[in-house]
């Protein structure tokens, strides 16, 4: 993961808290990291997973997701 290209939520606050990063190019699977501590242990999702989690926020209709 030392190489990965971590890519930070677009929802991210001014200050670079309160989001995620995720890295998009890994087959089958995404890891996902507190942005607060690059440096901390990163989940690791199925792609599948990931994508239907993403969906499903994005569908509650919630400002800010």
């Amino acid at each position: 993961m030392s190489t990965a290209v971590w890519r930070k939520s677009s929802y991210t606050n001014g200050d670079g808290g309160d989001c995620v990063e995720v890295v998009d190019d890994l087959p089958g699977i995404v890891p996902v990291r507190d942005s607060k501590d690059p440096h901390g242990p990163a989940l690791l999702f199925p792609a599948t997973a990931w994508s239907a989690f993403v969906t499903a926020v994005k569908d509650t209709g919630l400002p800010g997701v």
